[in-house]
């Protein structure tokens, strides 16, 4: 039987488990098994604590709900960064993902909270990506519902360590978002899938999301999602480039700074510990 913590970024919710000292890679069916919510663990994603490369405290290996491996996870690098800074008592952790180096730190006024560096935007549309060229990915040629009066339209497209479509509305809560998230998810534009956000822009330095998940679906809240509509809303002049994004697990600061680096802060928490067997999936509860 492996260790696990349950931890969770505002209901973003994960099974992390340390594989420096042991390789841990359970089978993509293990981790559906597990990530199920009413016989599993129930998880959005399963996180993967590896030895890193030089210069990083230790590699991050991401995969879905639904077995696919994806390349970054701002909620998850939180709760990763707090477990590091916490193990080396540093006041910054340096963590190697697929999506490049990030790093964690302590928010300067929020001893509960964490800080993550995400790292530069792409835009391009070979680097997000798109499976055809477009110049301006402020809004890009997509939409939902007849052509003479669609349902949602011309998305932002941003990747922030993975892709995402940003529908900007009036209403996040006006559109369902479970009918048209999985069919936009893999829509032939988006030849790695992508993330699908609807944004309503609510001040200057305020925004509410709601986002439908790769590989997992709906979540109470993406934080590279919550990196790309701040970006996304400041591209296109509807922000700032520093606002509050609120998702409907609650709340996290997002700043695009003079470096064009996106800094999350948000709270991390510990749910629970346990023992997880990575042949079966059989596990148990401890605390």
């Amino acid at each position: 039987m492996i260790p696990f913590r349950k931890m969770n970024g505002l209901g973003n919710d994960f099974l992390i488990v340390d594989a420096r000292s042991e390789r841990v890679r359970p089978d993509p069916e293990i981790i559906r098994r597990l990530a199920d919510r009413e016989s599993g663990v129930g998880f959005d994603q399963f996180i993967t604590i590896e030895p890193g490369k030089p210069g990083a405290d230790a590699f991050m290996r991401i995969d879905n709900a639904d077995g696919g491996e994806v390349e970054a996870c701002g909620n998850a690098t939180r709760c990763v960064g707090l477990l590091l800074m916490q193990e080396t008592g540093a006041e910054q952790a340096a963590i190697e993902t697929s999506a490049g180096l990030l790093f964690a730190r302590h928010a300067e006024n929020d001893a509960d909270a964490i800080a993550v560096d995400m790292g530069v935007p792409k835009f391009g549309w070979e680097d997000i990506p798109l499976a055809e060229e477009f110049r301006d990915t402020r809004a890009i040629e997509l939409q939902v519902g007849p052509i003479d009066a669609p349902v949602l339209h011309s998305p932002s497209a941003v990747n922030v360590g993975n892709p995402h479509a940003i529908f900007w509305v009036d209403d996040v809560w006006a559109h369902d978002l479970a009918l048209h998230g999985p069919l936009l998810e893999s829509h032939p534009i988006f030849p790695e899938r992508a993330n699908i956000s609807l944004a309503h822009v609510t001040a200057d330095d305020a925004i509410t999301l709601r986002t439908w998940e790769r590989g997992v679906g709906l979540t109470r809240a993406c934080g590279t999602a919550a990196c790309a509509v701040l970006v996304a809303a400041a591209r296109t002049k509807r922000t700032g480039r520093r606002a509050i994004v609120t998702l409907p697990g609650g709340d996290l600061l997002i700043e695009w700074d003079a470096r064009d680096h996106v800094w999350m802060t948000g709270p991390t928490t510990l749910d629970y510990e346990g023992l997880f067997d990575p042949e079966t999936g059989a596990f148990t509860r401890e605390g």
